[in-house]
């Protein structure tokens, strides 16, 4: 093979070729390689972080959930249990309203048959004067008459 000045031309070419490559195209390329890669690393560092901040989201939302939950039941717990005291004093209201009223009731049944028994008695003294009126056949004085009815309602 002979080396002649074509071949030396292409040498030198090349050797240029590469050294203008080395010296201008090759360190922005680098170096926009390089960039490239730190953002990649530093977009899968951002991406595991986001999944790890996302996994402790959720756990803290697992936990604020189950939290509200047991606060929800207690105080459902308190409703209920509320409820049921309020049903009791209820109930013991209404029964003590209800023996109020059946005491009443008695009293006013008990005044009643009282004044009942005292307009007998005067309706019974009146027949008895009446009657012992028209036994000894004369009219007694109307003051003697009342003052007589006043005594037999007394021993009646």
């Amino acid at each position: 093979m002979e080396i002649n000045a074509t071949l030396i031309g292409q040498l030198i070419t090349f050797a240029i070729l590469v050294w203008f490559v080395m010296k201008y195209i090759w360190p922005p390329i680098t170096k926009a390689m390089k960039e490239r890669e730190r953002k990649i690393a530093a977009g899968l560092e951002a991406a595991e972080r986001s999944k790890r901040e996302l996994a402790e989201t959720e756990h803290k939302v697992i936990a604020m959930i189950q939290d509200a939950k047991r606060e929800a039941q207690v105080l459902i717990d308190q409703a209920q249990k509320r409820s049921a005291e309020v049903i009791e004093e209820a109930k013991h209201t209404a029964k003590e309203e209800g023996q109020r009223i059946i005491d009443h009731a008695k009293d006013e049944i008990h005044r009643e048959v009282n004044h009942a028994k005292e307009v007998l008695r005067k309706q019974l003294a009146g027949l008895a004067v009446a009657g012992a009126e028209k036994i000894i056949k004369r009219n007694l004085d109307v003051n003697v008459e009342s003052a007589l009815l006043d005594e037999l309602v007394a021993e009646i």
